[in-house]
């Protein structure tokens, strides 16, 4: 066989690969119901598929999908729309990336957060990047990158596959999800719908929770495989939706999203290029704030139109030689918010970011792989709100460096890793009228030094994983809500924390899984606490999965909270006192009826207990709460789900 015939049967194994995750994430088999997401490359690497229902209640949004994943908590603001938090890390310390593409939202609090726009059924694969360890995706984040993927899909011969889910469950939630797609060897059409709706829930004393939320979203892509190594790919899409808050003053009622992408991708260009990428992307949300359409008003009738544009662009290669594996290129992104005054949109922000990278892969010996990485990034911000315009720019560095290390004759896994990283503030640091009118031209760059270690064990029946971390951040953004008018501040701080978990098989069905995650900051300047860390946070499942059928009883823990900064926080949530801890029971079961159709069902919260996150924003006076009542979480929650591939 020729050189040439080789790099032609790695490339579509390579694809076959791709297909193979695609359908295995949609396989009747990964339909039982999952606990706790442990990482599948080491410990700072998480990859889930999006498509397998999990504990609590099958996920509407992005950020809903994210709290099931060990060291992820959910600021919470009502039924939907959460905003992320990994680590007590928050906003753009997270790299947030829907089919490589960003989204921003319009609101000035985050109402319309970037995981609202992600329907996590429109996706296959989710990919969590813990810490300043990948420069491959845009400006490298402190916290985390988030990657939401579809994977290409191949056919040797034409035809169709797909599956279709239906979801009913208590407080009136019904979801509907179709994923579909069509081709033949020159290439295919994928759809991808959904639509999902809920009324106000019940908490754990039968009061109810302004929580209503109704959305929708469709995403249609076609591509082009020619030959083995070319591949084309075109993506329209569109969303909308409407949310009532329990904790704002005004809720959601237009969550509009259009977006549009071309990927080219070229494989084994040469003997040393395997890969060469290129996609540019558009995104434009479209979001409505009012006090009267989801609630009874108590005044005057409130309304603002807000959104933003997205433009992105990024080409990439891959070079290849014995056991070196360099990724180098360029990214650029241009995102524009506005307000709708009268008729017409009028833009008031603008924040430009043009960056260059590589990433360097090095097999040190059959056990040994080390990775270094940097990139260098330019970036300017534009303040459009006023007639005398104002400008600010910034080049800001990034790099890290890990070894990974595989023990010969054991089944365990190390790497250590350092990473540095300066963020640039976003625009609710910037320019959001809780940051302050001087944020603009006072607020520094975050620069973050932090240091990520792990260990994994894989045997037949265990699986431990370990991850720990610790930073020094100099000039971390902090949102104090006692100052007034300029609220945003630059202070230091240190970080340090981790995970821990491990799934362990026992008899021949049974299975014990867990994870422990905890979260700790100190704000050097003022040596006390740094705000929003999530507490303390425990999960233990039990499992048993037979032949045709399996069941999960997820216990969850979380400790009380005292470690706080009382009324500083971020743009969306703040420190409101010491916080009770809790522990909830929740149980599930799955069925398969044929190789094709596969039921589950759930009981969260089975004990109806009352509680409430930590990490929450107060409820709102207009529904009877107090200044400082957190909101609490829904009581017993039952719902069935139904999927059938095709």
């Amino acid at each position: 066989m020729d050189h040439c015939s080789q790099r032609r049967q790695q490339t579509m194994l390579r694809h076959s690969l791709l297909a193979a995750c695609c359908i295995a994430a949609t396989s009747a088999h990964a339909e039982q119901v999952m606990t706790v997401t442990a990482p599948q490359k080491n410990p700072g690497v998480v990859v889930t598929s999006t498509q397998t229902p999990r504990q609590p209640v099958p996920a509407s949004d992005g950020a809903d999908l994210l709290k099931t994943i060990p060291g992820f908590s959910v600021l919470r603001s009502g039924g939907s729309n959460g905003d992320p938090v990994l680590r007590g890390m928050f906003g753009s310390r997270l790299n947030i990336l829907a089919n490589g593409a960003s989204t921003q939202g319009g609101c000035g609090s985050r109402m319309d957060t970037p995981t609202a726009y992600i329907t996590p059924k429109n996706y296959d694969l989710l990919t969590v990047v813990k810490g300043p360890q990948t420069v491959l995706w845009g400006p490298m984040a402190s916290a985390g990158t988030l990657l939401f993927e579809r994977q290409p899909e191949l056919f040797s011969e034409p035809g169709i596959k797909g599956s279709a889910t239906v979801l009913r469950g208590a407080n009136g939630r019904a979801d509907e999800n179709l994923n579909t797609v069509f081709g033949n060897q020159q290439g295919y059409v994928r759809i991808d719908g959904s639509r999902s709706v809920a009324n106000d829930y019940a908490d754990g004393n039968g009061d109810r929770v302004p929580s209503l939320w109704r959305k929708w979203s469709g995403e249609l892509t076609a591509g082009l495989t020619p030959d083995d190594d070319t591949l084309i790919e075109m993506s329209v899409g569109a969303s909308d939706g409407k949310a009532r808050y329990a904790g704002r003053g005004m809720d959601g009622s237009r969550f509009l999203r259009k977006d549009a992408a071309l990927k080219i991708e070229k494989y084994d260009l040469s003997d040393h290029i395997s890969k060469v990428s290129w996609q540019s992307y558009y995104n434009d949300t479209d979001h409505v704030m009012d006090n009267f359409r989801l609630r009874k008003p108590t005044g005057m009738k409130m309304e603002t139109e807000v959104g933003s544009v997205t433009y992105g662009t990024r080409l990439s290669a891959v070079l290849e030689k014995d056991t070196t594996q360099l990724t180098s290129g360029i990214d650029a992104q241009r995102k524009m918010h506005r307000k709708k005054a009268g008729s017409g949109w009028q833009e008031d922000a603008a924040i430009s970011q043009l960056g260059m990278f590589s990433e360097w892969r090095e097999s040190l010996s059959e056990n040994a792989t080390s990775i270094v990485g940097g990139r260098l990034d330019y970036y300017q911000a534009k303040d459009e709100r006023s007639a005398q315009q104002a400008t600010r720019s910034a080049v800001q560095p990034g790099a890290f460096a890990r070894y990974e290390y595989y023990f010969p004759e054991m089944p365990l896994m190390a790497y250590s890793g350092i990473g540095y990283t300066e963020r640039f503030p976003d625009y609710w640091e910037l320019f959001s009228g809780k940051a302050g009118q001087s944020s603009f031209h006072h607020l520094k760059s975050e620069k973050t030094l932090q240091w990520d270690n792990g260990l994994q064990l894989r045997t037949d029946n265990l699986n431990l994983w370990a991850s720990a971390y610790v930073g020094r951040v100099q000039d971390y953004i902090l949102f104090d809500y006692r100052n007034t008018p300029s609220q945003a501040r630059n202070i230091d701080a240190t970080t340090m924390g981790g995970e821990v978990g491990g799934t362990l098989a026992f008899y021949s069905n049974w299975s014990v899984d867990s994870s422990l995650s905890y979260s700790w900051g100190q704000n050097r300047d003022d040596n006390k606490p740094l705000p929003q860390m999530p507490p303390l946070e425990a999960r233990l499942g039990l499992n048993y999965l037979g032949s045709n059928w399996g069941t999960t009883l997820l216990w969850r823990v979380v400790a009380s909270q005292h470690r706080i900064a009382q009324d500083q926080g971020n743009v969306t949530g703040k420190d409101l006192g010491n916080s009770a801890g809790f522990g909830i029971l929740s149980w599930s079961a799955d069925y398969r009826f044929t190789k094709d159709l596969n039921m589950s069902i759930g009981i969260d919260n089975l004990l109806n207990k009352q509680y409430s996150e930590h990490l929450n924003m107060a409820g709102n006076k207009q529904f009877g709460y107090a200044a400082t009542e957190r909101i609490p979480e829904p009581g017993r929650t039952w719902w069935l789900s139904g999927t059938y591939h095709f």
